[in-house]
């Protein structure tokens, strides 16, 4: 790979007024600029300007008439640089690389082992970056982001005793990755980051979000007012270790019994189906046995699902999001997102579910990849308190 060590741009709270609209799509246009912040017409020319003479944004084409003449179309410049963006996961990754608009150019899926340790996994994935760029022509790389399934602390950025992830306890990834890729680099848990893939391509007006993913384990990222909440230590949202009442007293590797995670996460119940005596070596061959009417397995999935949504009700009641959106290998389960829903219509209140949405994720396959970039690219189009998130070696 061929990184550029350049200086990431800098913008003033002034030229992040019209930035961060353009970037959100809360606004695509002058008039609409103008709408959104409140100021004049004048004063928005006068910040939009400079921005194209410096080739920050460019005028793409024309939007849509409301009366008169048709406004000329602003957008970030996607070629300002190109974010190598990593998703790692217990079974299966993907990387991919992203433009500065936003844009995915290309992605790949591939599986990692996570126990040979950061540094030879992350060197890998440097290979295979490098591969997936010469293979489709891709720009420089500028910077990097990684999705982690697993805390990861917003006071010092490192990995917090991550349950299917040995030897990769207190590593300040981020950092690592910065240093084998030498660009700068930002890490975050991969429920988070798949949080805020679902805001790309999405409706503007849906503000409030919450994410679960149900996959090998289980997490949640929670997205407020359009931007993600992470709480004061980066915790916020995660439901992996709520207690699970009325649940067997099933041992979790945070010390405790009958966490959510424990009993009612993929690999909760790929070990439940093999100890039932069934030939299962993944929780997708537990989905296919359900789809095939094996009634263990589909119960299984359902008294996982009841407990996941008894979790998620508490949330629910308390957040009252506009969607709740299940992603992961479980969501391929009709019988688990069903008994999602049948546990949240019993156990919230009418007015906390009356408009909310329950789905599946916009981008299933690549919105670790898609949130992990737009959380870096949030700190280099944002103010020196956001930049701050961002890693950089010693060789960058």
């Amino acid at each position: 790979m061929q990184p550029q060590s350049a200086a990431l741009p800098s913008f003033s709270s002034q030229t992040l007024a019209v930035l961060t609209p353009l970037r959100t799509g809360a606004a695509r246009s002058r008039a609409e600029l103008a709408a959104h912040t409140g100021l004049s017409p004048s004063t928005v020319t006068a910040r939009v300007d400079p921005l194209i003479a410096s080739g920050v944004i460019v005028e793409d084409g024309t939007d849509d008439s409301r009366g008169g003449r048709r406004p000329r179309r602003l957008a970030i410049r996607g070629d300002l640089g190109t974010v190598a963006s990593i998703d790692l996961g217990v079974e299966r990754s993907t990387i991919g690389l992203v433009d500065y608009a936003g844009t995915p150019l290309a992605h790949h899926h591939l599986v990692l082992d996570l126990v040979e340790g950061p540094d030879a996994v992350l060197r890998r994935v440097a290979r295979e970056l490098d591969a997936l760029a010469e293979a489709n022509g891709a720009p420089t790389v500028t910077g990097a982001a990684i999705a982690l399934p697993g805390p990861v602390s917003a006071e010092t950025g490192r990995l917090v005793a991550p349950s299917r992830m040995p030897g990769w306890h207190d590593v300040d990834v981020a950092a690592l990755l910065s240093e084998v890729l030498e660009v700068p680099a930002l890490a975050s848990n991969d429920a988070n980051c798949m949080a805020v893939g679902e805001l790309v391509g999405g409706d503007p007006e849906a503000l409030n979000q919450v994410f679960i993913k149900a996959g090998s384990g289980i997490g949640s990222g929670v997205v407020a007012g359009g931007q993600l909440y992470t709480g004061r230590s980066g915790a916020a949202g995660d439901i992996s270790h709520v207690t699970v009442p009325g649940a067997a007293p099933v041992p979790c590797s945070c010390g405790r019994v009958g966490c959510l995670d424990a009993v009612a996460s993929g690999s909760a119940l790929t070990r439940a189906a093999q100890e039932a005596g069934r030939d299962v070596s993944d929780v997708e061959t537990v989905i296919d046995l359900a789809r095939n009417g094996d009634a263990l397995a589909t119960g299984l999935l359902r008294e996982a699902g009841s407990m996941t949504g008894g979790v998620l009700a508490t949330i629910v009641n308390f957040f009252t999001p506009d969607r709740l959106v299940v992603g992961g290998s479980l969501s391929a389960s009709d019988v688990f997102i069903a008994a999602i829903k049948s546990k949240l219509w019993a156990d919230c209140l009418p007015m906390a579910t009356e408009n909310l949405e329950v789905a599946v994720p916009r981008h299933a396959r690549t919105g670790g990849i898609l949130g992990a970039a737009r959380l870096f690219l949030d700190a280099v189009f944002g103010t020196e308190a956001a930049r701050s998130s961002l890693r950089v070696s010693a060789r960058s």
